[in-house]
């Protein structure tokens, strides 16, 4: 699947067939889950399966969910969170949107559910005592059809000049310079990359040959758990228009800008 139609085409997954998936296939992705944890190596977090979903769904339902309402699926996975930092948050929500391109691999459909305002003694009775702390799980299973001739409405988007900077925060960027550097692709399809409530917090600056991510701050804080799913897609995306490369993590004071704060996420060569 290209990556592009991928990112154009992602819907997250609200109604599940009440069906297993099979064992064998719950194997093999928590297995690429294992590779995924070794791979980014720094045991900053890691996957935990949940496979009694009927459980998860009646401990959280009222408690947690995607958008405050509580998916019911056959199975989840926990992103367990090992240590309490900003940059551990990001490499999880990254891994973690790695595991779903696996899992979708599979026919599969997903959906992030937050549970951060669930008591502590519900995550407890779903988990047991555990090394980190979970906030974010991930439902999966067999997705119902949908009606074909029903048409979902797309998400508003934000335009590549809204996202893009040149140079500092705030200064506009020419269409007609990214399309001569071979990046208005890259950024026109990342828009379509998944955020908190469609939020799309994430900001780009251009810096000669570099490309800076920053993160806007909402209602008082930063949704880091965005920060790693659009560097996640972005690295695959130029991957794709063949710029390879991977984003090295900064860790620069926030900056205000027009009664806005920013924090600094990351750093990519191109």
């Amino acid at each position: 699947m290209l990556m592009s139609n991928f990112l154009r085409d992602r819907k997250s997954t609200r109604e599940y067939k009440d069906k297993d998936v099979s064992k064998e296939t719950l194997e093999k992705i928590m297995e690429y889950g294992e590779d995924i944890e070794k791979e980014i190596g720094d045991k900053s977090f890691k996957f935990l399966l949940l496979k009694n979903g009927d459980k998860v769904y009646e401990l959280l339902k009222g408690k947690g969910g995607y958008a405050g309402v509580m998916i019911k699926s056959p199975h989840y996975i926990g992103l367990e969170i090992l240590n309490d930092s900003r940059d551990a948050i990001i490499k999880g929500s990254y891994a973690m949107e790695k595991l779903i391109t696996k899992v979708t691999e599979y026919g599969l459909g997903t959906c992030w559910i937050s549970i951060e305002s669930v008591d502590e003694e519900t995550k407890k009775e779903l988990y047991g005592n555990l090394e980190g702390n979970i906030d974010y799980i991930l439902a999966i299973g067999n997705p119902v059809p949908k009606n074909p001739f029903i048409q979902e409405p797309d998400s508003c988007r934000l335009s590549i000049e809204d996202i893009v900077f040149k140079g500092e925060i705030g200064k506009n960027i020419a269409a007609d310079e990214l399309e001569s550097r071979g990046l208005s692709d890259l950024f026109y399809y990342t828009r379509f990359a998944p955020s908190s409530y469609n939020n799309q917090p994430w900001r780009f600056i251009l810096k000669d040959n570099k490309i800076v991510l920053i993160l806007m701050k909402d209602e008082d804080e930063f949704s880091f758990i965005d920060a790693g799913i659009i560097m996640y897609y972005f690295e695959n995306m130029a991957s794709a228009i063949g710029i390879t490369g991977k984003w090295q993590l900064l860790n620069d004071k926030d900056v205000e800008v027009n009664g806005i704060t920013y924090n600094y996420i990351g750093e990519f060569n191109i």
